[in-house]
């Protein structure tokens, strides 16, 4: 690569890691959307279905089970 073009992309590179840097120690402001979910109902319903997941988890392995008996092997 040309020398120029590889002084180029450090300088950009340079600038680049130095705006990020500073953007990233004040960090954005989401306590407005943080504060309007209830995250009792969201672990709630999550519960809820990996509850119900593992009935039907626990019904197949079952129904295989009986079904295997009934084969005799």
């Amino acid at each position: 690569m040309n020398k120029n073009i590889q002084r180029g992309l450090a300088l950009v590179g340079a600038f680049g890691l130095s705006a990020m840097s500073s953007a990233q120690a004040a960090g954005p402001d989401m306590s407005g959307l943080t504060s309007a979910v209830d995250f009792g109902t969201v672990t709630t319903a999550i519960l809820a279905i990996a509850g119900l997941l593992a009935v039907v988890y626990v019904a197949i392995k079952g129904a295989k089970i009986g079904l295997g008996m009934l084969k005799g092997g």
